[in-house]
């Protein structure tokens, strides 16, 4: 097993460094199809990789090699990864699938538990108002049949115009399923910690979606720019109810896009702007030389783990005895 088995471990920390320019010259939704695979493809490389290397420690051992008569002179001389690395490569490899077994876990309940709260919420439509003029929120609960849950004091902070922007926001994340990408994202960074920044990308990528969304839907950038620049400053100033700290506390366990996003953006102080800016600029273009770059190093990626796949795998034949 040669060098090239270690590049998987090192291409998550470029992506990790280019995922922030990335969502913000693509498309939004290119963006976050793109970002999510990347995610999703080089948390398996790593897996694959550090099973490789644990594989390849194991057969070393006199004990293993003897039960599956493997020749230990012959491992030897092809040079295989040291017992030291092997070890390092089992602990990562366990915390990885620990950490990736109960984010699963969580992401299963919590989508359960939104599932229970659509069904739960009144009404049959699907969007929910909320009397409560105290506090200023929008969000979206996925499930069968997702809703859209919007406060009156909201509604009440918005023109007429900017109520519909605002329901075709939430309208495109529940559409688009918005709640899948943060989870596929989530669970590749639980698995590798540099995959990190790509889940906090696509956060924001999908609100970029969302928002172009709403500006095709009404056919005014400016009007929704606005919108997002009116809510942001309505749920700031809004004052934050008993019953809403439940909701929202609900919403960012469930990792719901929309709501959630929305209030660490608020905190934040950070994406809100950039989304503004975004929508008060050209349209974004989709840039397929960043995508082709993107494709060939994944690509690559790809090659060296089926490569070292190879390897293992011929290094076995040839030690058998």
């Amino acid at each position: 097993m040669h060098l090239a088995v270690y590049l998987p471990l090192l291409v998550p920390l470029a992506a990790a460094l280019s995922a922030g320019r990335l969502a913000g010259r693509l498309d939004p939704r290119l963006a976050t199809w793109l970002l999510t695979c990347s995610a999703v493809l080089l948390a398996a490389a790593t897996a694959t990789v550090l099973s490789l290397l644990v594989v390849a420690g194991l057969v070393q051992i006199p004990l293993i090699a003897g039960f599956g008569k493997l020749s230990l002179q012959v491992l030897r001389r092809d040079d295989p990864p040291s017992t030291a690395v092997a070890l390092v490569a089992a602990i990562a490899l366990c915390v990885a699938v620990a950490a990736a077994v109960r984010m699963a876990w969580r992401r299963v309940r919590a989508l359960l538990v939104a599932a229970g709260q659509a069904r739960c919420l009144p009404g049959t439509g699907e969007l929910v108002i909320i009397d409560d003029d105290t506090v200023a929120e929008a969000f979206t609960v996925p499930g069968r049949p997702g809703r859209i849950v919007v406060s009156t004091g909201m509604l009440a902070a918005l023109h007429e115009g900017e109520r519909a922007v605002l329901l075709a926001h939430e309208r495109a994340h529940l559409r688009s399923h918005h709640h899948w990408f943060t989870a596929a994202t989530q669970l590749a960074a639980a698995t590798n910690p540099l995959l990190r920044p790509l889940a906090r990308a696509v956060t924001f990528t999908i609100e970029r979606w969302a928002d172009e969304a709403a500006a095709s839907a009404c056919g005014d950038r400016r009007l929704v720019a606005r919108t997002i620049a009116r809510a942001a400053m309505a749920k700031a100033s809004a004052a934050r109810s008993a019953v809403a700290a439940a909701e929202r506390a609900a919403g960012l366990a469930l990792g719901v896009t929309g709501h959630p996003s929305e209030i660490a953006d608020l905190s934040d102080a950070g994406p809100v702007p950039r989304r503004v800016a975004a929508l008060l600029a050209a349209p974004p273009q989709r840039r397929l030389t960043l995508v082709i770059g993107v494709a060939i190093v994944l690509a690559a990626t790809g090659m060296c783990t089926l490569d070292a796949l190879r390897d293992l795998h011929d290094l076995l034949e040839t030690a058998s005895v």
